[in-house]
């Protein structure tokens, strides 16, 4: 009896601490909670001055070359409370060797009813071992603007994500790949971000353009696929929207060419028998 005793008494004691775990891992920091809205956060880094911390993340942990949504969790350092009620806006800069230049970047929104805010950021290369991205935040919050600056790493991505390119008008473009993010065999939603180059500094939205689209195996022939269309600006949401028709698993070349609003081809080249891709294109594989 004295042994049934203890060995209840020993089940019980290690349920208790993995419970207690459980509850501290659900609590990490380094997760912001899910929600119907997010997928699962992982963060990337914090920035952070002598009052409060910007935490950043985002689904991977870390941040690439191409279309980057993003999440942001403002704390106050010394308290750890969450600032809900702050104004937050960001300037990423890439500090070269004899120069320096931002990059498209969207504005920070409060995410309603929830405890982050979120944006997104295209960065149009990766950084080195002497030339690196610098991320500030200017968050304003009762009647005082704090700056928050840092360093930050940004990888080359697996695939090519993003095109720089000057066009025929002598304007010079970032053009980065949104979707699919997760291709399937078939058919599929595919989205784009455009945008001219107004300066080093400054990067504008382009409405009203084409993007023509031929997506070819290069490892099968280089055929392509039925019943593509063409991307279209849509000014409500500031994508590109088409559709790319995926027949099978693989490496896939997304050739491109980007047309102006007059139909004049900007960048870009037809694939034929002569030429088998165009000097503009994303990849993907699956």
């Amino acid at each position: 009896m004295k042994n049934i005793y203890q060995y209840t008494v020993l089940v019980i004691s290690l349920l208790i601490s993995l419970f207690l775990l459980s509850c501290e891992n659900g609590n990490d920091d380094n997760d912001l909670p899910v929600s119907p809205e997010t997928p699962s956060l992982v963060k990337i880094q914090d920035i952070t001055d002598n009052n409060y911390t910007v935490s950043i993340f985002n689904s991977t942990g870390k941040l690439s070359t191409g279309y980057n949504e993003v999440y942001l969790q403002v704390k106050n350092k010394a308290t750890g409370e969450i600032i809900n009620n702050g104004s937050l806006t960001w300037h990423p800069v890439m500090n070269m060797m004899s120069m320096s230049h931002s990059c498209p970047y969207s504005t920070i929104e409060k995410v309603s009813n929830q405890s982050y805010y979120k944006g997104f950021i295209i960065f149009q290369m990766a950084g080195n071992d002497s030339e690196n991205w610098e991320l500030t935040f200017n968050l304003k919050l009762n009647g005082q603007t704090y700056q928050l600056k840092d360093s930050i790493q940004v990888d080359a991505a697996v695939k090519r994500n993003v095109e720089v390119f000057t066009g025929a008008d002598n304007q010079n473009y970032v053009l980065a790949m949104t979707g699919p993010s997760s291709p399937v065999v078939g058919m599929n939603d595919m989205t784009a971000y455009l945008f001219k180059m107004q300066d080093m500094d400054t990067f504008l939205p382009v409405d009203g353009y084409t993007i023509q689209l031929d997506p070819r195996m290069p490892g099968m022939g280089n055929h392509s696929s039925p019943n593509n269309t063409a991307l279209i600006s849509d000014s409500v949401s500031g994508f590109y929207k088409g559709k790319v028709s995926l027949t099978m698993t693989g490496y896939w070349k997304l050739n491109l060419m980007v047309l102006s609003s007059e139909g004049n081809v900007l960048k870009g080249e037809e694939v034929t028998a002569a030429n088998d891709s165009s000097s503009l294109y994303f990849e993907v594989e699956f």
